[in-house]
């Protein structure tokens, strides 16, 4: 586990230096909201309700809406003068006993795990609470807000350890506004009412239930992982959305870049934002494309020599036709004789 918080216990002229730990976790199944077509992530835009404008974290503010629906706008300027705090001190204000606190007052939990100098006085205050049977309720400054808790110790394998809960505002607890109204009850059947409990009291162990609903979600996807009933889409890797856009920011301003310079520009250098610049870097050999010019200057040497080819031939020809005329011509003059 990583410490969350550090400071120190206070009660008295005692001073025991601590660590504090998150003590719970949810393992709750979470989903996303997808397209059922293709299984593309739903995503949501920062609109203003009133012009219709897509509106950037920059221009986004705190509001308080009133009970007659008009909106106070706050600054920075005005939380900070909020009566904050950054106190490291979780400062004992009384020790009560445990049955005076009403369990559903209790919200978040934390371990505190005293530092080798502490030690000591860490075991001592543990001792005092189990002893006495109480809880020690204290004041604790969390991310800046001043909290209400309670020290009470929690048994553990390792030991027992020191739990700080945090606790509610009083005004936070819900009063029910209804009300339980029931006719006589007979004796007999508060009597048969508490065999019921005793037939089933016992004791309370956390191993003995299950989150059945989480364990079948899990084997459910599971088993359409091996089904092979996966929809992989653009949107399903790790990079989310705003990465891409970064990206495509990027390119595009080192595209108006080379403009300016007056240098030439790709017409798919648009279509290269978000592609990953792994790719674009691998060392391979680019195949030489011969220009224009040197097709044409090619095409024409090709036809000199096929030109120089013809002529030489048919120069030939007429050399071997006359050869075989002026033979003639002798037989002829030589029968005659």
């Amino acid at each position: 586990m990583r410490a969350i918080w550090k400071g120190s216990v206070s009660f008295g002229l005692v001073n025991v230096p601590v660590k504090l730990y998150s003590a719970t976790e949810s393992h709750d199944v979470s989903f996303r909201q997808v397209h059922q077509e293709d299984g593309g992530r739903i995503r949501y835009q920062r609109v203003c309700s009133i012009d219709g404008e897509e509106v950037p974290y920059s221009e986004i503010a705190k509001g308080y809406e009133t009970e007659d629906g008009e909106m106070v706008v706050l600054t920075d300027d005005d939380f900070a003068d909020l009566p904050l705090t950054s106190s490291r001190e979780i400062s004992v204000e009384k020790f009560v006993p445990s049955d005076q606190i009403d369990p559903m007052l209790f919200e978040k939990s934390y371990y505190l795990e005293p530092d080798a100098a502490g030690a000591k006085a860490y075991a001592l205050l543990r001792e005092a609470l189990v002893e006495s049977d109480r809880m020690a309720v204290v004041t604790v400054a969390l991310r800046q807000r001043t909290s209400v808790a309670v020290l009470r110790v929690r048994p553990a394998a390792s030991g027992d350890v020191i739990v700080l809960q945090t606790m509610m505002w009083p005004d936070e607890i819900r009063t029910p506004d209804f009300s339980v109204e029931v006719g006589d009850v007979k004796d007999s059947e508060v009597k048969m009412a508490r065999m019921l409990v005793e037939t089933l009291a016992g004791d309370f162990d956390p191993d003995e239930f299950e989150d059945d609903y989480a364990e079948a979600v899990e084997a459910l996807v599971k088993a359409k992982i091996e089904g092979g009933e996966v929809r992989r889409t653009e949107t399903s890797t790790k990079s989310s959305g705003e990465v891409v856009d970064l990206l495509a920011a990027l390119q595009k301003s080192v595209t108006a870049a080379k403009q300016a310079r007056g240098e030439a520009v790709e017409d798919d250098e648009d279509d290269k934002a978000g592609r990953s610049t792994t790719k674009a870097t691998k060392k391979t050999t680019p195949k030489k494309t011969p220009t224009k010019s040197a097709a044409k200057k090619g095409t024409s040497a090709a036809s000199k020599k096929t030109a120089a080819k013809k002529t030489s031939a048919q120069k030939s020809t007429a050399k071997k036709t006359t050869a075989k005329k002026a033979a003639s011509k002798k037989t002829v003059a030589r029968k005659a004789s």
